[in-house]
Order: structure tokens, then C-alpha cells, then sequence
């Protein structure tokens, strides 16, 4: 992996190691409160106001992350992508993503906080000021820097008014590719985990974890996320899965974040063929430079097998590290929040 440190991989969700990924320097401020909850009053779906656009903004963790799809209504309906925000409670600020649907790319965060009632966030290039909140509306203002911060040129403010959920849509559904490699997913899963304790160590010592996965449908289809929470009597992991498909490539890009860890980095890529899925990327672990591979496979209407492996070799040989295997919830038997 070319650009600072790899994305949080699954087997080291248990380690506290902040990931670089370029964050906007922080606000000159640091907020006093507790602000996992700020973004409370965003869950549900907006009208925009001018342009006529649509906001739908699902919660996650709790409320301690969320993600926005945004669909653009004019000239034909299509998603423009989505906001994923991610709060660090060791610093008391948010970090805000915006994800292309058009490529699958990812942009460098946002990074900043509320305070008596105004949210700030900014990266050298742009600034992002939520205001005027009520439970029916707010106002959002966005400045652009062309010299790193000293001087701001505003775009037009976006007023927000809460609407009634959109009805199920045909939006993008055209279009072909491997945008549908992981429709198989969607839904409430049963997990079982074994995780390598110390890899590419020579070690043998595995631990078991069980718990629940969720995926959600984004885009239609062209991007997801899920939430997992595993567990044993003295460990637990809980993580958010970002996937995004680039119809130029027909490649997804698939994102792992850890709550205790909240920063996205870069992902593993690949795609599915012949129903195994292998995305790759390339990163370091213990100070050297490693492989990482994702395998999908095993794949029924009910059950399929995550296995994610390491190379310190370039890829002859490979040494697993996470085997999970997911076997689908019976009906009835779901996670409490509704499905898209």
C-alpha cells in the first residue's frame, strides 16, 4: 500500500493503532462535551433546498457513526455517493468522508466538531459549517480554499427539510458490470470468528469469537456497509465494512473500521469471479512489508466463509489469520433496526 498506513485490517481490530490517512488539522477548539450524538438530529431523509435534491442519513454504532446517501434529482435520478462520518471519542471530534458513487473514490476527511449548537469541520481545501438546527431543518454551508485555509470562497447554502422516507426506487439499477457481487450478503448473519492471535509469527494460538453481522445496501446496489460485533468472555470486536464499487474498473474497494479506531484508510480491491471474491492490497505489519488477501467463498443462499490471509513473501505463500463463517439469521430472527 503506497499511501501511509493500510486500512485497519480485521486482524488487528483489537490493537488501539491510529491509522494515517492525511487528517485535516484539528479545530483551534477542543470541545469539552461528549459529542457521539451530535448528528442525531440528521437521521432520517431531507429535501435540499436550492436544487430540489434528496439527503437519507442512516445511523450506526448507536449514533456514534452514520452514512448519507445523497440522490440527485436533476436531470434524471442518480446517487451522487454518500457521507460517512466516524467519531473519535479520544478526541472529541468527528471525521466526515465523502465517497464518489461515480468511481468509488474516497476523499481525505473533514475533521471537527460542534459547539453551542454549530458544527465545523474543515480539511485545508474546504470548510463545512452545520447551523440553524431544528428537528425539521437545518442549514449547511460549504467554503472551498484554493490557499490552504487563508482565505474561503462560500458556495451556496444548502437548506435541509425533513420529508417523508423515499419509496423504493429504480435509481441506477441498470447498470451491469460486478455491481451485484455482493447482493448475496445483504441481510442478518450469525458469525463465528477464529482469529490468529500473533500472525506471521509461527504462532498456533487461535481465539473464538460469535456474534452478529448485518450488511446494508447502498446505491442500489453499487456500494454497502455492515456493522459486526463479535464477541468471547474477554475480547470483543465491533466494526463497520465500507464497500464501494468504480463501474470503470468493475472493482470494489472494501473499507474496515474499527470503533475503538475510528479512521478510514485505504482498502484491499478486487472483484468477484466464477462466486470467489479476492481483493488484495499491500501494507506493512510489525515495521515490515506485507500482502493482504481477502477471500469470499463458500457462498450458499444461507452461509458463506471470510478469510483473510497474510503474506510476508509477496504473495508465494500466504498464512491465515481470520476465518469467519456466516450462516443467515432464520426469519423473524433480525437485527432491530429496518432495512433499507
Amino acid at each position: 500500500m503506497a499511501a501511509g498506513m493500510g486500512i485497519l485490517k480485521f486482524a488487528l481490530a483489537l490493537f488501539l493503532v491510529p491509522l494515517l490517512s492525511g487528517a485535516a488539522p484539528a479545530l483551534p477548539y477542543a470541545p469539552a462535551h461528549d459529542g457521539a450524538h451530535d448528528f442525531d438530529f440528521e437521521i432520517g431523509t431531507w429535501n435540499i433546498a436550492p436544487g430540489g435534491d434528496v439527503h437519507v442519513v442512516h445511523p450506526i454504532w448507536q449514533g456514534k457513526a452514520s452514512i448519507a446517501e445523497l440522490l440527485i434529482e436533476h436531470p434524471a435520478p442518480h446517487f451522487a455517493g454518500s457521507l460517512l462520518r466516524l467519531y473519535d471519542p479520544q478526541s472529541r471530534q468527528w471525521r466526515i468522508y465523502w465517497a464518489s458513487s461515480k468511481d468509488g473514490s474516497v476523499d481525505s476527511p473533514l475533521v471537527g466538531a460542534f459547539a453551542n449548537g454549530r458544527g465545523e469541520f474543515s480539511s485545508n481545501a474546504v470548510r463545512v459549517v452545520y447551523s440553524d438546527i431544528t428537528s425539521s431543518s437545518f442549514r449547511m454551508e460549504q467554503s472551498t480554499s484554493a490557499d490552504g485555509g487563508k482565505s474561503w470562497r462560500t458556495d451556496p447554502v444548502q437548506t435541509f427539510t425533513r420529508r417523508a422516507p423515499l419509496p423504493q426506487s429504480a435509481v441506477d439499477a441498470t447498470a451491469g458490470g460486478h455491481q451485484h457481487d455482493f447482493d448475496f450478503e445483504f441481510g442478518d448473519w450469525h458469525v463465528h470468528l477464529r482469529r490468529l492471535v500473533h500472525p506471521l509469527s509461527r504462532s498456533s494460538a487461535w481465539i473464538e469469537l460469535d456474534g452478529t453481522s448485518v450488511l446494508y445496501e447502498l446505491w442500489n446496489g453499487k456500494a454497502n456497509y455492515g456493522e459486526l460485533n463479535v464477541a468471547n468472555a474477554t475480547s470483543a470486536i465491533e466494526g463497520l465494512t465500507l464497500r464501494l464499487y468504480n463501474p470503470v474498473s468493475q472493482q470494489w474497494s472494501i473499507y474496515f473500521v474499527n470503533r475503538r479506531a475510528p479512521e478510514l484508510g485505504t482498502p484491499v480491491v478486487g472483484r468477484f469471479s466464477n462466486g470467489r471474491g479476492e481483493f488484495y492490497d499491500r501494507e506493512s505489519f510489525n515495521g515490515k512489508p506485507i500482502a493482504v488477501r481477502f477471500v469470499f467463498d463458500e457462498i450458499t443462499p444461507a452461509s458463506f466463509r471470510f478469510v483473510q490471509s497474510f503474506s510476508a513473501d509477496a504473495g508465494k505463500t500466504w498464512e491465515p489469520n481470520w476465518i469467519a463463517v456466516f450462516h443467515r439469521k432464520p426469519q423473524g430472527d433480525v437485527d432491530e433496526r429496518s432495512h433499507k
